[in-house]
């Protein structure tokens, strides 16, 4: 069972309560009574944090700090503190731990504390997983992310597909990333190194059709929703197909639908022959409310993308913020997470906010959102961030002052 905290602590009474309290808050634990027992669990792939007294006979709280830091620096220390021991433990806080608390020590206090802590290494752990990933250059594991089941299938599924010389059929619910899982394939096929070529179905005519497996000779091309293909069209396809299977060369056809082409076939109102044999090697992209549990790995690198082209810092991402999160459903899937972590980084309302505010309100939301922007981009340089927006000073302070906002608050970030 993996372990969620790590107690050390050299009183047996003391160590008993805190399992008991973190085992009625659902986390699991195992408890040491000294650094020398502990030690043997502090490793770099540790999943969980670490809960420590400061002060314990030989070696204390501090030495414990220092060794988890030399192993793992990015592995969460909370100190426990007894009365007159706080000066020692804001030193504790300097020399990296991430937090401290009072004893005796609530369990409504301290579960909220070490939830935060957790959440943190689970990222950590997760960014570190996908940094080995991109190192690894399989594009699969650096563009598809997810750790549940389903997204580890669909990556196992386009690696395969991807090394057979044939069609392939992508499918999935709307946003949930079609095009991106078809240039994966792409890149992990033997025409990696010729063209990548996307088209929509609904714009290609016969001509248009023949232009783009043109464009595609020796690599891909891409037809995004194929159902909008024209009827003609739809033909030309299937028979240039089977010309091209007969004499081993062209451009490689991937195709992406959001619709049930096998039901518009049976209807009549899609060419059953293309259908079936495109749906040979299919490749079905899950919903997000299929595997909840992807939802905080992908809004946080949504976030860290956000933050980055937004130019500011990513804000925290609370365990209460990423459960309501997990607890929507998403019918727009990642493009709607996407969204989501845009605006969470903006620090403008989620949609269900938004709806209940009026125009004016928004507006004020979206103006307050690029001040803030302006002065993190500028490090709280009130000048340069008046310039940046082509606000006369005047004019930007008294916005600054409608939104309580203060460039003090925004230097040296």
């Amino acid at each position: 069972m993996s372990v969620d905290v790590l107690i050390v602590d050299d009183d047996a009474a003391v160590r008993e309560a805190l399992a008991q309290s973190l085992e009625l808050a659902e986390l699991s634990a195992r408890a040491t009574g000294s650094f020398i027992e502990a030690k043997d669990h502090i490793a770099p792939e540790f999943p969980g944090v670490i809960l420590s007294d400061i002060r314990m006979p030989g070696r204390d709280g501090f030495h414990l700090l220092r060794y988890t830091s030399g192993i793992d620096a990015e592995l969460p220390v909370i100190l426990l503190t007894g009365e007159g021991d706080i000066p020692m433990a804001v030193e504790a806080m300097g020399q990296g731990a991430f937090g401290f608390l009072e004893k005796p020590c609530a369990p409504d206090d301290l579960v909220p504390v070490l939830k935060r802590a957790l959440a943190t290494r689970r990222l950590v752990l997760e960014n570190r997983r996908l940094k080995a990933q991109l190192e690894t250059g399989d594009p699969a594991a650096r563009m598809l992310f997810g750790t549940s089941r389903a997204a580890e299938d669909l990556r196992a599924r386009v690696r395969a597909v991807a090394r057979m010389d044939v069609e392939v059929l992508v499918s999935g619910p709307p946003g949930a990333g079609i095009s991106k899982v078809a240039e994966v394939i792409h890149l992990m096929s033997p025409a990696a190194g010729g063209p990548f070529v996307k088209r929509h179905g609904a714009a290609l005519d016969r001509p248009a059709l023949e232009e783009a497996l043109a464009a595609g000779q020796g690599g891909t091309l891409f037809i995004d929703d194929l159902g909008a293909l024209p009827g003609a069209s739809q033909y030309a396809l299937l028979e240039r197909l089977e010309a091209e299977a007969d004499a081993g060369a062209g451009a490689r056809l991937i195709a992406g639908t959001t619709a049930n082409l096998g039901a518009e076939a049976e209807a009549g109102r899609f060419n059953a022959e293309l259908y079936y044999r495109l749906d040979v090697t299919p490749v079905r992209i899950p919903a997000l409310s299929e595997r909840p549990e992807d939802i905080p790995v992908l809004f946080s690198h949504y976030v860290a993308q956000a933050a980055e082209q937004a130019g500011l810092p990513a804000p925290e991402i609370t365990p209460d913020h990423m459960a309501r999160l997990m607890a929507q459903d998403w019918p727009g899937n990642a493009r709607s997470l996407m969204s989501a972590a845009m605006r969470f980084v903006l620090g403008m309302p989620q949609d269900a906010v938004a709806e209940e505010l009026g125009l004016a309100e928004q507006m004020a939301r979206v103006e307050r959102s690029l001040l803030v922007a302006a002065l993190a981009r500028q490090q709280g340089r009130a000048s340069e961030a008046a310039k940046a927006l082509k606000l006369p000073r005047k004019t930007f302070y008294d916005k600054l002052a409608r939104y309580g906002l203060k460039p003090e608050d925004y230097r040296g970030r």
